[in-house]
């Protein structure tokens, strides 16, 4: 099995050496997607539930151009600066992934992270066949 980089200009990719995402067979890996508006390269404004609703446009645009979706993803882990914010954070998630059928997910509380975001998240998803 090879691997396939997937690359996508509707996604910020930020300044460090990584892949947005790598297809191996029919699974898609994404890295961890910031809250990084694709146009100009900053940081999107606003709260946690403005800067999660990028990081899953961002998200979506990977899966789109590895020839997946969000409905197909089966794995989520989420890094937030405060879990105080969870709720706000939740509630953008749930519009985008539901209550009925939502991937699995971990979340953690990271001291913090990149660009002075206030989250990450990386997804898993298959590419059907």
């Amino acid at each position: 099995m090879k691997k396939r980089v997937v690359h996508t200009d509707k996604a910020a990719s930020g300044k460090v050496p990584l892949s947005q995402a790598v297809q191996v067979g029919e699974w898609l890996h994404c890295s961890g997607q910031l809250p990084l508006d694709p146009a100009t390269g900053e940081l999107a404004p606003g709260g946690v539930a403005e800067q999660t609703r990028q990081v899953i446009e961002n998200l979506k645009a990977v899966c789109e151009a590895g020839g997946t979706s969000l409905k197909n993803a089966v794995k989520v882990t989420i890094f937030m600066e405060d879990l105080a914010d969870l709720g706000e954070m939740n509630a953008v998630f749930e519009e985008y992934f539901g209550t009925e059928d939502p991937p699995a997910r971990t979340t953690f509380q990271a001291a913090k992270i990149i660009a002075g975001a206030k989250l990450e998240i990386e997804l898993l998803a298959f590419i059907p066949q």
